[in-house]
């Protein structure tokens, strides 16, 4: 499973809308769409 796929899976069994994860990571919610998109990956 691929970075993207398993945190949108984990985000929603979590109930978390894009927009409060992005919230609780400090990121923006465009950010996290792009992540959970593919056309980007976290830098850690």
């Amino acid at each position: 499973m691929e970075l993207k796929d398993k945190l949108q899976l984990l985000r929603k069994q979590n109930g978390y809308s894009q927009e409060q994860l992005a919230d609780k990571l400090g990121i923006a919610r465009q950010t996290l769409s792009k992540w959970e998109n593919g056309q980007a990956v976290p830098e850690f």
